[in-house]
């Protein structure tokens, strides 16, 4: 090139670039190549001036330094990033940061709302503390098109830029350099990052787009984390919640029997306030859960616990019977293992339900049955019945009318025809219960169910409040062919039995000034394989029976009892006889007694 060939310099916002031999027309400025060195003097210097307010134009050896600059600034805001949950606090540290490592004056991070509109999240003005509504006016068509496009913007010149010269915003705000990024996820679009300057000594630079957009994915991440977390915090509560509003209870234990997890269920079916639990945590060790359940059934809850522990396999009980000390529940209880506990490791969940209200349903409804199928029955006794009560009502009237004249002696008459049309009705109601031979229901039926529901039942009567019961039933009894209601007759036969005698022996060592006696009756069930016989004792220590009375045990009309009839044990010789089994006893004046039923597996078929 000659000095006096002429090139074409166009210059346009943000670029400078040649273009030879281009025809000239009115938007292109024609300098000659001999005026061109001016015009570079004068960029020059006007860069250098803008150097003062823009370190990273500088290309000497304070370069590294300012990259050095550039990746603290980076590090600085990745470790505020990662230190808060919080996304507002987040992303002011990355304006804040954007703005003055780029030296702007305003920023703004805008997020996309549902309906694909850009709503201002994080706002930022160098200058003032606080910003009014007029200083949230940018260009948001530029905003707009970042948002659309997920492609960044930037002009070091706004005012000249043909893109942009023209619009409302730029003019009015006397804008100069901008910059907006996308914010992205992925590739998706959720937001822009807007930065700008109204002064030409602080001019964005091309280099300047590079680090915006990497704080602008540490805000993206930001963002994400937080919108992570809210969600994952959303899902804990929620989680919590129904759990919390369950009416089962459930219990999460890790291998050392520390309580995890526990609801409000659980806590109210073993009888706990939150107070009496201290859940286990990586700082301090929690409750054992066999501290939440009475001593007399810890054993029963190590044994599900520990099998489900040591065989890494689902345990359930449809039906057990739980004692609080204060009343007794029935729950069914399931056990799952879990190796995805919060602070490692394996454990179990506990499911307990209380299901005492159904079972107690479920009784009443077994005895209305039975009670519409006899009607007839019952009508008949009823007609004997009132007559036992007619002379009930008739004494009773008289009774207050003896009472009010004063009359005491006709007054204890009445009383004791009322007290013995009461005894006379007590030993007909127990004659119809020893007498009355319903038809044989015979089925395959579990017997440590069967004393299970029995004990249930019983120890809420008042003739077994300070009863102590002592329940060992094996494991290995396989279910017998039995009819369940007679079986259950003997038994309760043998628990009041049980009673009579114990409460009698209580009597007679409080006569004796020992007061430290306690009523016991035990209950014990097992398998006999030689004899392919399930075995069932009841165990006293009430007054014992004496030889002479283990004679006539079994024979009908005999009875120790003032208000006895003498066929109750008969009966149940007779029941356990008709299912080819035995009802046996053994004694020692007191010292107590103890009951043997024994019934074969498999019954005689013509049973």
């Amino acid at each position: 090139m000659t000095s006096n060939e002429e090139k074409t310099v166009k210059i346009t916002p943000g670029y400078i670039y040649e273009e030879p031999g281009e025809a000239l027309d009115e938007d292109t400025q024609k300098i000659k190549v001999s005026d061109a060195g001016n015009v570079l003097a004068e960029m020059e210097a006007a860069l250098d001036e803008i150097a003062d307010g823009n370190p990273r134009i500088d290309r000497t050896d304070e370069a590294s330094a300012k990259s050095l600059e550039d990746l603290r600034a980076l590090l600085q805001v990745s470790l505020a990033v990662n230190s808060s949950l919080v996304v507002e606090d987040s992303l002011q540290i990355v304006m804040k940061k954007a703005i003055e490592l780029l030296n702007a004056e305003r920023g703004f991070i805008m997020l996309l709302d549902e309906t694909g509109t850009l709503q201002f999240k994080v706002a930022y003005n160098i200058s003032t503390e606080f910003m009014h509504d007029k200083d949230f006016k940018i260009s948001h068509s530029i905003a707009n098109e970042v948002a659309a496009t997920g492609k960044s913007v930037y002009t070091s010149d706004a005012q000249s830029d043909k893109r942009y010269a023209n619009q409302e915003s730029i003019m009015e705000l006397h804008l100069r350099s901008i910059m907006c990024v996308p914010l992205k996820i992925k590739s998706k679009v959720i937001g822009v990052v807007y930065l700008d300057n109204s002064s030409q000594a602080k001019l964005f630079l091309k280099s300047d787009l590079f680090l915006f957009e990497l704080f602008a994915q540490q805000a993206a991440y930001a963002i994400h984390n937080a919108g992570l977390y809210d969600h994952l915090l959303d899902l804990k509560q929620y989680n919590e919640m129904v759990v919390n509003n369950s009416p089962v209870g459930i219990v999460v234990i890790d291998a050392q029997y520390n309580v995890l997890s526990m609801n409000d269920a659980a806590l109210a079916i073993l009888e706990k306030n939150k107070e009496d639990v201290r859940l286990y945590n990586a700082r301090e060790e929690g409750t054992r859960f066999f501290e939440l359940v009475p001593e007399n059934s810890s054993a029963k809850w190590r044994q599900m616990v520990d099998s489900a522990l040591t065989t890494n396999q689902p345990f359930e009980d449809s039906r057990f019977f739980h004692n609080t000390g204060y009343e007794e529940k029935v729950l069914t209880i399931k056990i799952s293992p879990t190796s995805r506990l919060p602070y490692g490791g394996d454990g179990l969940i506990l499911v307990i339900e209380d299901i005492t209200e159904k079972v107690i349903m479920e009784k009443y409804v077994i005895l209305s049955e039975k009670l519409v199928a006899r009607g007839e029955m019952a009508a008949s006794i009823g007609h004997e019945l009132n007559n036992y009560l007619t002379i009930i009502a008739n004494n009773a009237e008289l009774l207050a009318l003896n009472i009010e004249k004063t009359q005491i002696d006709k007054a204890k008459f009445n009383c004791g025809q009322i007290v013995e049309s009461i005894q006379k009705m007590k030993r007909f109601t127990d004659g119809l219960m020893d007498f009355s031979k319903l038809e044989t229901e015979v089925v395959t039926y579990d017997i440590k169910l069967l004393i299970e529901d029995l004990l249930f039942s019983i120890k809420a009567q008042s003739r077994f409040k300070n009863m102590l019961f002592t329940v060992d039933l094996a494991a290995d009894i396989p279910s017998v062919k039995i009819d369940v209601g007679q079986i259950q007759q003997i038994l309760v036969n043998l628990f009041n039995n049980a009673a009579d005698a114990t409460e009698e022996r209580a009597r007679k060592e409080q006569e004796s000034g020992n007061d430290a006696f306690k009523r016991s009756i035990a209950i014990a069930a097992y398998h006999q394989p030689k004899t392919n016989r399930v075995l069932v004792t009841v165990t006293d220590n009430g007054v014992g029976i004496t030889p002479e009375g283990m004679e006539k045990l079994f024979l009908p009309y005999y009875t120790t009892k003032e208000s006895g009839h003498g066929l109750g044990l008969v009966n149940c010789k007779k029941i356990a006889k008709n299912h080819k089994g035995d009802l046996t006893v053994t004694s020692q004046p007191n010292e107590g007694t103890t009951f043997t039923l024994t019934i074969p597996v498999e019954p005689d078929p013509s049973m």
